[in-house]
């Protein structure tokens, strides 16, 4: 198509509608940069709008990780993120290219646990994220909805009739109710596993990814015990901080790819469910 055939072509769109919807915006992320409504009466210039979605190959793939912003919470912190990303050397200052820069705590946002993150021991053997199996966080995965009004406890994972050989499994909860993750603050009242929780998990199931939607797959009043019942065996990997928002519950292809920080007990990690 020529220059001329396009700008005809957007002309007869405008006159027909004033708006072109651009991106449908979602609760998770209601005002995106990049998705707005393009306004064709003023689109006198040439003006470059990435798009940002959340969902692709329409509605097969969900992106369930977090998009890391400066506003979003940090562990145990009042404050945001903050500023994470500089930019050093910039074309607009006459470098020959842009070169980005960052520095945030290896347990922020979606994130993966390795077992070093609460054994000394491992830690110093050496059991760090580039060690885990990408055979568990790839493959078929179960994506259930936790009951609302509790932290998962034995009764709660018995309750979910959770069936032998499901390795994978991600438990949304009442934080994707609340939007957590889209807070500044850092919530103590969060939902995740107590001790017992864990124990019944490795005990009486085949799971070997677990996967939750805050900053920490343990409840805050089991914080270290839950982490040492799922790490010790160094067969469990945890996925934490999972954007699960609009997303149906079933059965997916999960994937989960951390970066191959060597030494590193955590590590940001990217996740999409393939339908």
């Amino acid at each position: 198509m020529t220059t001329a055939s396009l700008l005809v072509l957007i002309l007869l769109l405008c006159a027909t509608s004033h708006t072109i919807p651009a991106l449908s915006t979602t609760p998770a992320y209601p005002s995106v940069p990049g998705t707005e409504t393009i306004d064709c009466s003023h689109s006198g210039t040439d003006e470059l709008r990435p798009v940002r979605r959340e969902v692709y190959g329409g509605g097969r793939i969900f992106d369930i990780s977090h998009r890391y912003t400066p506003d979003m919470p940090v562990w145990e912190s009042s404050d945001s993120l903050g500023q994470f990303l500089w930019l050093p050397k910039s074309m607009k200052n006459g470098s020959l290219a842009n070169n980005s820069e960052m520095k945030l705590p290896a347990h922020t946002g979606t994130h993966v646990d390795a077992p070093g993150h609460v054994f000394d021991h491992y830690f110093d053997a050496g059991f760090d994220v580039d060690t885990l199996d990408l055979e568990v966080l790839n493959g078929p995965a179960l994506l259930v909805d936790v009951p609302r009004d509790k932290n998962i406890t034995a009764e709660v994972m018995k309750s979910l009739n959770i069936p032998r050989g499901v390795r994978r499994v991600l438990f949304r909860t009442l934080n994707t109710d609340r939007q957590l993750m889209f807070k500044k603050e850092f919530d103590t009242s969060y939902v995740g596993f107590m001790k017992d929780g864990a124990k019944w998990l490795v005990e009486n199931t085949d799971i070997k990814l677990v996967g939750i939607d805050y900053l920490s797959v343990a409840a805050f009043d089991d914080l270290i015990p839950s982490h040492l019942v799922f790490l010790e065996g160094r067969e469990i990997i945890l996925v934490e901080a999972l954007k699960l928002d609009d997303v149906p519950p079933g059965i997916y292809s999960v994937h989960c790819l951390p970066l191959r920080l060597l030494g590193a007990e955590g590590s940001p990690i990217r996740c999409i469910l393939i339908k």
